[in-house]
């Protein structure tokens, strides 16, 4: 079978003259250029050289031979060429998913700097509670939270523990105090919901508590829970990550241990060596794994 590598071995003694310069100029060993030069011929069925005490040169077959392996040596340039510039070119649209307060609060001045380094990327933000199916193409990465650190062909890069704690304003703790264990939030307004699968567990953890009944108002997503929190009606569960650097909030107390939920950087095999990918999934976690750091959050 002929092995199109062997035609760089024949250009290069035909350039040549001989199989001890076109070792060096293809820093290999004047054995495997003669090796490799026998393989072709024999792949061929043609003799493609006479050797002579005084160099090789091309047989009329070679003769004949040399322009198609010429042609075929630039179109390999030329794939190769084709090849890195694509591998460079960072251009086009990154999908990006994630749970809307994060896409409201912790993205946007990420996204900012990012479009400051590299304008030819455009981000297409997906902010919703539902998972997104990353193996079928739904969006390119992923910010979310889960205990399960890999599915099949998605890969991650762990952020931090996925921490969610009561908070408040402070002018809500001065009106009505600032309880400082789940045992004192009996006689506080609370603000449930968040949406799919976090007011699921969010309500699971007022009923172990006992105090789902004093839930006063029930928001639809997670940033309808932080602005109901802002404007001092109640107190809600939100995600540390966000509220830690808020100055308008005050942590009650802090978050249950033992969830087990971690926040990953996540994206398909499929996609993970495009050049635009690799871009924002560096960038994101760089940056947000710098912001974890400043609040001291647990990795």
């Amino acid at each position: 079978m002929l092995d199109w590598n062997d035609l760089r071995f024949f250009l290069a003694v035909a350039d040549s003259g001989s199989t001890l310069s076109a070792a060096r100029n293809l820093r290999v060993s004047q054995t495997t250029v003669a090796r490799r030069i026998g393989a072709l011929e024999q792949a061929l069925g043609l003799t493609l050289f006479d050797r002579r005490q005084a160099g090789y040169t091309l047989t009329p077959d070679g003769e004949r031979l040399i322009g198609h392996a010429r042609s075929v040596g630039a179109s390999v340039d030329a794939l190769g060429d084709a090849a890195a510039a694509q591998v460079r070119d960072t251009s086009g649209t990154v999908r990006l998913t994630t749970e809307e307060i994060f896409a409201v609060q912790l993205l946007p001045p990420l996204l900012r700097a990012l479009h400051d380094a590299h304008p030819e990327i455009v981000i297409e933000m997906d902010a919703t509670s539902e998972v997104r199916d990353l193996g079928a193409g739904e969006a390119d990465i992923a910010l979310r939270a889960t205990r399960l650190e890999q599915s099949a062909g998605v890969v991650g890069r762990r952020l931090c523990v996925d921490d969610w704690a009561f908070y408040c304003t402070p002018e809500y703790g001065e009106r009505n105090g600032i309880p400082g264990a789940p045992e004192q939030l009996r006689g506080h307004a609370l603000i449930g919901g968040g949406g799919g699968n976090l007011w699921r567990e969010y309500q699971s953890y007022l009923r172990r508590l006992g105090v789902e009944s004093q839930v006063a108002i029930h928001q639809a997503t997670s940033s309808g829970l932080l602005a109901a929190v802002r404007s001092g009606v109640g107190i809600a569960v939100l995600p540390c990550l966000v509220a830690d650097s808020d100055p308008e909030l005050v942590q009650c107390f802090g978050p249950r241990s033992g969830h087990g939920r971690v926040m990953w950087l996540l994206t398909h095999e499929r996609v993970r060596h495009s050049p635009r990918v690799r871009v924002v999934t560096d960038f994101l976690f760089e940056r947000i794994r710098q912001r974890v750091a400043d609040l001291n959050l647990s990795t």
